[in-house]
């Protein structure tokens, strides 16, 4: 696969999410409660809730609350009937977007992620418009630090599909989305911390955007849906430049 510099957009959106905590905990605590209700709460057989439980302590949730979104969801104490709803359409440029929720109400949800696209010139596309230009991975990422060598081996051996350097300099590991836990504790096992790890939707073909106004209005558009309560996450295969990533 083809480095690009997804990292620098990675650290630009992380940056971002940091600023809205308490909304991140909301929706952290949704994933979990769904999680442990669809797939059971012991996190060693459920990917999934192993991958929302990294998210929240990640973020600094105590153990605590994440055992309450768990029980809710194993006991079937929570009262909200969240369904999984998937969104694609096309923003600034061309660029496929694809926008996962978490809703108890389609039709709210629907008319405020439509608002986000057609506000920031973009529109709200059929399910599977974009979809087909994207691959579901597990994704595992180390700073520029690593040693490529090393890393790559214990990646592979550890089961991991492959290992792309980025223009920056830094790695993203790929892994198929049911091992992605399995190759972050067989790494950690070996001695190298990842600085984060994901389930990703990574797109096959990339939009290039070399414009600054194009660039500024995409990320809006992202932090407009980022922000709303029943977005849960956002993919797109925009490709946005060190140069331009700087300016933002």
């Amino acid at each position: 696969m083809a480095g690009h510099s997804k990292w620098a957009n990675i650290k630009h959106r992380k940056s971002a999410q940091d600023a809205k905590r308490g909304k991140i905990f909301t929706k952290l605590i949704r994933e979990i409660t769904v999680s442990a209700k669809i797939g059971g709460g012991d996190a060693a057989s459920n990917p999934r809730l192993r991958t929302a439980i990294d998210k929240a302590l990640g973020q600094n949730m105590t153990r605590d609350t994440i055992d309450r979104a768990i029980k809710r969801g194993v006991g079937g104490g929570d009262d909200q009937n969240l369904e999984e709803i998937r969104y694609e359409g096309y923003g600034p440029n061309g660029v496929a977007v694809i926008v996962d929720c978490l809703t108890d109400n389609r039709n709210r949800t629907v008319s405020d992620v439509r608002h986000a696209f057609t506000k920031m010139g973009g529109n709200l596309g059929t399910t599977g418009s974009v979809a087909f230009n994207f691959n579901k991975y597990g994704q595992i990422y180390f700073s520029s630090k690593m040693d490529e060598d090393t890393l790559m081996e214990v990646a592979i051996d550890a089961g991991a599909e492959d290992v792309v350097r980025q223009e920056d300099g830094s790695f993203i590991i790929n892994t198929a989305p049911e091992s992605l836990n399995v190759v972050v504790d067989q790494m950690i096992a070996k001695g190298l911390k990842p600085e984060d790890s994901e389930i990703n939707m990574v797109p096959m073909v990339t939009v290039a955007l070399d414009d600054l106004e194009d660039a500024q209005t995409f990320m809006k558009m992202i932090d407009m849906l980022e922000d709303l309560d029943d977005v849960q996450d956002v993919y797109s295969n925009a490709e946005i430049s060190e140069a331009i990533g700087k300016q933002l």
